[in-house]
């Protein structure tokens, strides 16, 4: 059923309203006229904590957000999602990444299987290979051990795994070394053949299909690779495929037993929790990856059950959806107060860009407002040396996620305190800003006067007043990983279904793959040469010129 445009909903209109009213409020204002005002705007959930008080917007509008919501039919939407209805409507595919972590037992059919069933018995699969590869048991061609895993992906397929196996390094198998290539780029390719050993290493092909192009590329190097050391009877002990396409595996000289499937209505940039987290269950062990698996569940049930003003998921998506509907933030900042949540940003910008970066409804017709904003961030502290400077006083205003984890996984004395510390007084200062009146007093302090300190204020002046999220878990753990994944995860299908955008389909990722096909088919000499403009045409010309001199 088709839904009226959002900006024509009865909900939108009263926001509007809203935010007219109180759109020159700033927040100092707002929390000196709420003394209670952290306790009201905080959540606690699935082991995470979520405080969204420094973001510009107040009680009523947070209730006229909820009405959109439900106006929207977000709980409806919800419920089909679990109930593995075909929301992803341009695929007709059910969209079913929480079954991946649900319990043993909790029966769900889809086209007449129990996926639960199917899921389990992809993991036990799991559980029993990685196993023997982390015993030792498992040999290379020449009876060694595998000391190296090379996960070869691109997408989901590598963005999930290679972020999971950083963030949970402190519980990864210190006799396994982990490596990622996904880029087409050689010259990642080449940065880790040359320091592996053909003897001791194990591929990992993530591919459903195993025709996806940038992955059988880097796949057909490895095996090439590898035959230049062993023999072709020798693949099947040192390949396995995360894969369903058994005649494409079994042609490649992989065994069919160390095929690892998943299904249709895993996404990709969802599917970390399916056989793609195979790099992750050979990195940390299958114990701690069902901990990964609970922790997400957790959070699952908690979408499922808390009502929407309750529900963080749900309220992290309508303060996002204020920010960049009402305060028109074109962009939003991740930043980790943790060095092993390194990938994070990448992984978000994946998860929520590709999701909702969209410009159509799901049936087709204009998008009436803006949607996904941009998606990018790094580490904190080292973020605060590079980009904060336009936070604090650039003309743009961005949002920023602050995440945190209260107690270190190491004993390094000094550091966590001093990583927290800036972690909070970088949220307060992007609020609180410094006024003029404020500047003229420091440097009067200092000894300055008259014209020095004119010259100085305007540039020593911050204007605070801009929005922050900060979320907190206890330590970074699989299962505090897990939840922190879900909860961005269903984030997106929040503010997808406020959007009325597909949030799993990416047809997007298309046009330029079928344009670089057409090239490569021109400078193979199996096409002719087609028109392109002029750009297009003189860069191909010198690259052809290049290949020509080398």
């Amino acid at each position: 059923m088709r839904q009226p445009a959002m900006t024509a909903t009865a909900s939108f209109h009263a926001l509007q309203s809203h935010y007219a009213a109180t759109k020159e409020e700033q927040l100092a204002q707002l929390f000196a006229a709420d003394g209670h005002r952290f306790a009201h705007m905080t959540l606690a959930a699935a082991g995470l904590f979520l405080d969204f008080s420094k973001n510009r917007l107040d009680a009523t509008a947070l209730t006229l957000l909820a009405n959109l919501a439900r106006e929207r039919g977000l709980e409806a939407q919800r419920d089909a999602m679990f109930a593995g209805e075909k929301i992803n409507q341009s695929e007709h595919r059910s969209v079913l990444h929480t079954a991946l972590r649900a319990p043993r037992g909790r029966a769900l059919h889809v086209d007449g299987r129990d996926v639960n069933q199917d899921v389990h018995a992809v993991l036990e699969h799991m559980r029993s290979f990685s196993e023997r590869v982390r015993s030792g048991s498992w040999l290379g061609y020449t009876g060694k051990p595998i000391t190296d895993i090379v996960n070869i992906g691109i997408g989901g397929s590598d963005l999930g795994p290679k972020m999971a196996c950083l963030a949970l390094r402190s519980y990864a198998n210190p006799g396994l070394a982990m490596h990622f290539v996904s880029n087409v780029d050689g010259h990642a390719m080449d940065a880790v053949l040359s320091t592996v050993n053909p003897e001791t290493t194990l591929f990992i092909i993530a591919s459903k299909t195993f025709i996806t192009a940038e992955t059988m590329l880097n796949a057909r190097t490895a095996r090439a690779w590898f035959l230049c050391h062993g023999q072709p009877a020798d693949l099947a002990r040192h390949f396995v495929a995360v894969s369903t396409n058994i005649e494409a595996i079994t042609s490649f000289g992989i065994d069919p037993e160390n095929m690892f499937p998943f299904w249709d209505w895993v996404g990709g940039r969802y599917s970390v929790w399916s056989a793609i987290g195979l790099a992750l269950v050979l990195c940390v062990g299958f114990a701690y990856f069902g901990d990964f698996l609970a922790g997400a569940h957790a959070m699952d049930q908690h979408f499922q059950q808390a009502p929407l003003a309750q529900n963080m998921p749900v309220v992290l998506a309508l303060v996002g959806f204020w920010n960049r509907q009402f305060l028109q933030c074109s962009s939003i900042c991740i930043a980790p107060y943790h060095h092993d949540l390194s990938y994070f940003a990448a992984y978000l910008q994946q998860l929520e860009m590709e999701s909702n970066g969209k410009r159509v409804t799901r049936h087709g017709a204009p998008v009436d407002g803006p949607t996904c904003p941009v998606v990018w961030g790094d580490c904190g502290t080292n973020a605060q040396h590079a980009y904060f400077q336009l936070l604090h006083q650039g003309t743009a205003i961005t949002p920023v996620d602050f995440i945190a984890a209260l107690r270190a996984t190491h004993d390094l004395p000094g550091h966590h305190d001093a990583l927290l510390a800036n972690c909070f007084a970088q949220s307060e200062a992007l609020m609180m800003g410094k006024s003029g009146a404020e500047v003229r007093a420091e440097m009067a302090a200092q000894g300055l006067t008259g014209a020095a300190i004119d010259d100085l204020v305007p540039h020593k002046s911050f204007p605070g007043n801009r929005p922050s999220n900060t979320i907190l878990m206890d330590q970074l753990t699989p299962t505090t990983l897990g939840a922190l994944i879900a909860l961005y995860e269903h984030k997106t299908f929040v503010q997808g279904v406020l959007w009325n955008v597909n949030s799993f389909d990416q047809w997007g990722v298309e046009l330029g793959k079928e344009l670089a096909k057409k090239i490569q088919a021109e400078w193979s000499g199996k096409a002719a040469p087609a028109y392109h403009d002029s750009s297009t045409s003189g860069l191909m010309a010198l690259a052809r010129a290049a290949r020509l001199t080398s």
